[in-house]
């Protein structure tokens, strides 16, 4: 394949192509991936707390009795938190109110990069897109294999998903070794895996519908649309607080509230109040006003600021506001407590599970082992198949200064199914009864080993084939 063939993906502010060398990735893009980096240490390092405290029999009684602490935020006799009337307990507030952030987030996520991300243009995206197809398909096909006319059937969508924050939390141990190219493919795949996540929670995971909230949900999601495109409303306020009332009517007329955070999260604007000529040209004349003033000792010097010098900052700082759209201001803000606090707290929350008087063939055997197959054969095998029929039938171009080996170990990074794949888990066994209980175990215990293995076999796979210097896109940017 010629170098100028292979997959570059360029980001500029129009969301076209630079044309100019390897392209300049946008800051806030390099700083998502260190984030998201950054955020899986944090994720597998709770993981691991979870996992010890669940299994220690002095203290861990009260880690499983936490969860089920009801959660109240009460005005008058109306509980915020409440589903059907009764209050939610801890682990529901975790996993129905503070993942819905997450969902909001993830939301935002994928309508930048449909604007001016790796999705806004078609031939960048394609390869991406369908890798990740074929990582949702074929672990479904095969945990439906393993699962067919038994009781756990209806968690075939635990492992379809990518986590984000594990996945590159793995490339990055592996330092500027990995193309910056290679990365973004599978931050584009994960974001896709998500959206195919999304559609399976709407679709599959809705009990008993209350149409009455929905309709008032429409409007009220109405109001957020004619809010961001015919008024023009900036404040991030707007959104947060008529989204809180849209995600209370999700948690109770049926569909999941997880859902909401991600409807919400489309009604955002992108649009800025100030383009940047507009605010480059405010805060020139700003500027000036230091320029000409006549004491230019005293502009030399750490003294405190003039009323009008104060004034002239305060219209830089208000012009910088208004320069940055209400989604671009919002991921940015969330990104932190996401990727911090919400998803580790989920881990946590969620990753515990009991194994001392656990059978350690059952990790081999039922639905641990469906879920093992399919994260680590089933992902693998979509990913790389779909990927390598893409690139063969030259509907889309590789990933620059990549080869088959890095996309065939990044395609078993894909089996890192962790976040979302506990999510749809506890939303198909995590209903009352011992036998629910029981299959959540062993579902969680399959997420788990399954995320481990193909995180080691990744890991391990890419370690021996990258080259043992910087990647040319590292160089470069």
């Amino acid at each position: 394949m010629r170098k100028e063939d292979s997959y570059r993906p360029e980001i500029t502010p129009g969301g076209g192509d630079s044309g100019a060398g390897f392209p300049n990735i946008f800051y806030a893009a390099r700083q998502a991936l260190r984030r998201h980096a950054s955020g899986g240490n944090i994720l597998i390092a709770a993981t691991v707390l979870a996992m010890v405290i669940a299994n220690i029999s002095s203290i861990n009684s009260y880690y499983f009795e936490f969860w089920n602490l009801p959660v109240r935020l009460q005005i008058g006799d109306f509980n915020v938190f409440s589903h059907s009337g009764e209050p939610m307990n801890l682990l529901a507030f975790i996993n129905d109110a503070l993942m819905a952030i997450f969902f909001f987030s993830i939301g935002l996520e994928i309508k930048r990069e449909i604007l001016v991300g790796e999705l806004a243009s078609f031939r960048q995206a394609l390869l991406p897109i369908v890798g990740a197809v074929g990582g949702m398909v074929m672990p479904v096909l095969i945990f439906y294999l393993f699962a067919r006319g038994t009781d756990y059937v209806g968690g075939a969508a635990i492992p379809m998903a990518t986590d984000i924050a594990f996945s590159l939390g793995v490339l990055a141990m592996l330092g500027k070794r990995v193309p910056v190219s290679l990365k973004i493919f599978l931050t584009t795949l994960a974001v896709v895996d998500d959206i195919g996540g999304i559609i399976v929670i709407a679709a599959f995971y809705s009990t008993h519908i209350e149409l009455s909230y929905l309709l008032i949900a429409a409007v009220l999601l109405l109001v957020l649309v004619i809010g961001g495109t015919v008024m023009k409303v900036q404040r991030t306020s707007f959104y947060f607080l008529i989204g809180a009332v849209v995600w209370f009517l999700f948690l109770n007329s049926g569909i999941h509230p997880t859902i909401a955070g991600v409807l919400v999260a489309f009604t955002v604007p992108a649009q800025p109040q100030y383009d940047p000529r507009k605010y480059i040209k405010k805060i020139k004349k700003a500027m000036s006003h230091f320029q000409n003033e006549s004491d230019e000792t005293g502009m030399n010097k750490r003294t405190i600021l003039s009323n009008d010098q104060m004034n002239w900052l305060k219209q830089v700082e208000s012009a910088s506001d208004k320069v940055i759209s209400p989604l671009q201001e919002l991921e940015d803000t969330l990104h932190p407590f996401v990727n911090y606090f919400i998803i580790p707290l989920f881990a946590f929350a969620n990753a515990g599970i009991f194994l001392l008087d656990t059978n350690p063939m059952s990790a081999f055997e039922g639905i641990s082992l469906a879920i093992m197959c399919g994260l680590i054969i089933g992902k693998f095998v979509g990913i790389f198949t779909f990927s390598w029929i893409t690139v063969k039938l030259k509907l889309a171009p590789m990933p620059a200064h990549s080869n088959w080996h890095m996309m065939a170990s990044v395609a078993m990074l894909g089996g890192i199914g962790f976040t979302v794949s506990l999510f749809i888990a506890t939303l198909s066994f995590g209903g009352a009864g011992e036998h629910l209980r029981d299959l959540l175990d062993h579902a969680k215990l399959g997420i788990v080993l399954g995320s481990l293995i193909s995180g080691i076999i990744g890991f391990v796979w890419l370690h021996f084939t990258l080259p043992k210097t910087a990647a040319p896109d590292v160089e470069e940017n």
